[in-house]
């Protein structure tokens, strides 16, 4: 999941590069495009084809409209925010993962962790400017949007993942994506500029290895306890505000930010304590 983080936040570094000039829905299409190459090398380098069409085609449509959505939203709301603030909102989504696996894999979460989530949602509202000058902004709201998206990815990514394959769950997701993209971008394509060549690439090599590294980790480990281990974005996020754009976060995202990364530490101790009981 560490490695996943890293390589996804280069990765938003390029589409944040790329959403200055194209439109979300069409990013969305290039991201899962210019991946697809790579991973189906992959797949022929492992024989990873076989068996390729006996999946669960349902929940596979399901998990590629959701990230769909997911970058969609994200894109959008990299436009108008740092990405420091992008992930400090979009950190809320551990919290959700944890919520919903208690509906749809049946984990256990106790009252501690509720409140914790709850407090997770408090931090958000933080980041999202109470004083009411930057309260619920189109790009913060695309931005809970894609967090939503995500967690939902994550907890299907998890249910798919005790029938079929990392291989196929990684092969239909960006090719079902680029469909979806591609078709809703189809009426209002920007030309590919020749200098976006190299972000391309860089968008292609770190979604690539970022799906790798994290769909491994929900198929091997308990979505509650793997998520967390997403606010290490926040790092990566402010070096690169200050490398590329010369800006900081402010009070209130660091503030909302630390909120969210508490109550994901909690959720993180818990997990690990109830586990440590159960198998002493």
């Amino acid at each position: 999941m560490l490695a996943a983080v890293a390589m996804f936040s280069f990765m938003d570094t390029t589409m944040k590069v790329l959403s200055s000039h194209y439109p979300a829905t069409q990013v969305t299409a290039m991201r899962a495009l210019s991946s697809l190459p790579l991973l189906c090398g992959y797949m022929l380098y492992r024989g990873a084809f076989r068996g390729i069409f006996r999946v669960r085609w349902g929940m596979h449509i399901f998990r590629s409209l959701l990230g769909i959505a997911m970058l969609t939203s994200f894109a959008y709301g990299l436009k108008a925010l740092s990405l420091a603030e992008a992930y400090s909102i979009f950190f809320i989504a551990p919290s959700l993962i944890t919520a919903l696996s208690v509906f749809i894999l049946k984990e256990k979460v106790g009252t501690g962790q509720w409140v914790a989530i709850v407090v997770g949602l408090l931090g958000v509202l933080v980041v999202l400017r109470p004083e009411g000058t930057g309260f619920l902004t189109l790009g913060g709201l695309a931005l809970l949007g894609s967090a939503a998206c995500y967690a939902m990815a994550a907890i299907t990514s998890r249910v798919l993942a005790r029938t079929d394959s990392n291989e196929s769950m990684m092969f239909w997701y960006l090719l079902l994506m680029a469909a979806g993209g591609l078709a809703m971008s189809a009426s209002h394509w920007v030309p590919v500029r020749a200098e976006d060549g190299w972000v391309l690439l860089a968008l292609a090599l770190s979604g690539f290895l970022g799906q790798l590294a994290i769909t491994r980790a929900f198929s091997s480990g308990k979505a509650s306890v793997v998520a967390p281990f997403e606010y290490s974005a926040l790092a990566w996020g402010v070096a690169i505000d200050w490398l590329l754009w010369h800006t900081l976060p402010d009070g209130y995202t660091l503030l909302g930010a630390g909120i969210i990364i508490a109550s994901g530490i909690y959720l993180v101790r818990r997990e690990s304590v109830h586990a440590e009981a159960e198998h002493p």
